[in-house]
Parts: structure tokens; sequence; C-alpha cells
């Protein structure tokens, strides 16, 4: 479904990312782990298009994506979240959500503002999506409330939220469970899985939980320095000795 191919970006003379290949097929949940530094949302950020490629190609369901537009990314099928949460803080979750569903719109700003029926029927269906990711996310006594009244933990869970109204058969989450307390982890394991499993949608996570990973991942890639040093099950590359030597020393 998903394949990158010799994928490298320099920031001067630092190779952030240098030559990583990988492949997700569908319906999978992948991570990618790594020490700091190791290009993890790097590789997120080529994939998004937030960065150019200096070199290799990056292919989605048969696609080649290397050279679309960044704002295009989210209309061939790819949502993501972020380490640093972005929402429209002075919005409430419910208008948050209702933005993802803008490109989905198939009206013009004619028929918007006479608001005709194929505009409401439209709203109808949006409000729809929107309502079923709320339920299955637990977000209905935030639908109301503003951003930056909310905590920390349900903010994550906003942008989680965010990124499925755009319908994508591919999430990238970065870190989802950096900032989160134990409890709230837990409760991302089991919404991942809902999302993998219910909603078919494949994942391509980058963590640095090595439970979350467990729990959830069908496969890893870890990396360090830009490189990839291990691919396999979780219990692989955790006693993999590259593994082993990267976060701990040799």
């Amino acid at each position: 479904m998903f394949e990158v191919s010799g994928l490298s970006k320099h920031f001067g003379g630092v190779a952030a990312v240098d030559d990583v290949s990988f492949s997700v097929n569908e319906g999978e949940t992948f991570s990618i782990m790594g020490p700091n530094g190791a290009g993890k949302t790097t590789v997120l950020n080529l994939i998004s298009r937030f960065y150019d490629v200096d070199e290799g190609t990056v292919q989605f369901g048969g696609q080649d994506i290397t050279r679309v537009r960044p704002h295009d990314i989210a209309r061939v099928g790819i949502a993501r979240t972020f380490q640093n949460i972005e929402l429209f803080e002075r919005e409430t979750v419910l208008q948050n959500l209702l933005i993802a569903q803008y490109i989905h719109r198939q009206t013009n700003i004619f028929f918007d503002v006479l608001f005709l029926p194929r505009v409401r029927r439209q709203e109808v269906a949006s409000r729809k999506v929107l309502e079923d990711i709320i339920d299955l996310l637990h977000l209905q006594r935030y639908r109301e409330q503003y951003i930056h009244a909310l905590p920390f933990g349900v903010r994550k869970l906003v942008e989680l939220a965010r990124a499925l109204c755009l319908k994508p058969k591919l999430l990238l989450l970065d870190e989802p469970s950096s900032g989160l307390n134990p409890e709230e982890t837990e409760d991302l394991s089991f919404w991942i899985e809902d999302i993998n499993k219910e909603l078919g949608i494949t994942i391509l996570m980058v963590e640095h939980d090595m439970n979350l990973i467990g729990q959830v991942s069908d496969r890893v890639l870890v990396l360090a320095s830009g490189r990839c040093i291990a691919l396999g099950t979780p219990t692989e590359v955790k006693d993999h000795p590259d593994v082993i030597a990267a976060y701990l020393g040799t």
C-alpha cells in the first residue's frame, strides 16, 4: 500500500535521513522508533511533504507522491498528527473537527452562501462523520468546549479525531503518547487498535514508548543517525544487538 525507497534528506552537512527504505501493508500498524535525533519525525515530514525529498521516492497506493504539493497530501488519503499539538485554540472541538471535512466538500461558495439543499445534505453527511468519531473517542462532553480550556491529554485526542475526520486511508501518528500519563497511554493503545481494526485505517506511527509499540504494532523499523538498523516484529527489534547498542552503547 505504501512504500519509500532510498529516502534521504540533508540539512547542510547533516544527513537527517540517509537512504531509508521500507513498505507498509494495507491494514497494518507499522511503527518507527529510535533515539532522539534518529530522523523519525523527518521521515514523516518528508512523507507529508513538509520537507522536499533530496533523494528517493514515496509511493502510496501505486501513485508516486514524492513531489505532490503539501496541501494535496490529505486529498490523496493521508492524514497526520503532530508532536506539538496544532489545533485552533480559540475554536471549539466541534469547529476544529468540521474544518477537517472541508476537503470533502463538493459545493462552491455560491451554493454555500445560498445554503441550497445540496449544501444542507452535505452538511448532514459531514456531521454524521463527526458524530461517529466523537463517539469512538468518547469526546461527547467536550464537543462545545474551546481548545485552550482543555487538558493536554484531551487536546491530543482532539487532534487525533481531526485527522480521522479527513477519512484517511493512511494515518501518520507522530509520538501520539508524548505528554500523556500511563492511564491515557493505555486508553490510546485501545483507540489505535479500534482505528486500525474497526475503521480499517492503515497506521504509520513514530513512537518512543516501547510498551505502546509492543501492544499495537505489527512491525517496527528502528532508525539511528538517519539510517535503518533493524526491521521486524516488536520482540525481534527489542532484542536486536544494533538496537541495544543505539540506545545503551556498546
